[in-house]
């Protein structure tokens, strides 16, 4: 039995997140837009599977690596990841299904405040030649 990498239940949660689109092909024609469930699908296996996106294997009907690469990217730019991030924290804390004992709270995620110039005139300092070995000998 095939594993299934996108279960109703979760199909469910996700779809109302994604934006909308016209589900038919452009005026000049062009292939018709894959199944936003499909696309996902396709992005499931890739990155579960940890494959390139141009090995997606067209036979499982996922289509091209390439399109769920663009639907990937196209989602990301919504916010659809973000939105569905918080959306199933939401789930798992109010079934009371995180366990924040594990939580752990890291300055690494915090931007650091920036620093004083490194490089450029330093007004106090008299100008200093670059390539003082090469003045040396000079009159």
């Amino acid at each position: 039995m095939a594993v299934e990498l996108l279960p109703d239940a979760l199909w469910a949660e996700i779809e109302p997140l994604l934006p909308e689109h016209d589900p038919s092909p452009s005026i000049d024609g062009g292939r018709p837009r894959i199944p936003d469930r499909v696309a996902l699908k396709g992005i499931i296996f890739v990155l579960t599977y940890s494959i390139p996106w141009n090995k997606l294997p067209k036979d499982l009907g996922f289509g091209s690596g390439r399109t769920c690469l663009r639907r990937l990217q196209e989602w990301q730019e919504a916010g659809v990841w973000a939105a569905l991030h918080q959306k199933l924290l939401a789930h798992l804390n109010q079934a009371d299904q995180i366990d924040w004992s594990r939580a752990a709270v890291d300055a690494g995620s915090v931007p650091s405040p920036p620093g004083r110039r490194r490089h450029g005139p330093k007004p106090n300092r008299p100008r200093q030649a670059r390539h003082q070995a090469s003045l040396a000998g000079r009159p």
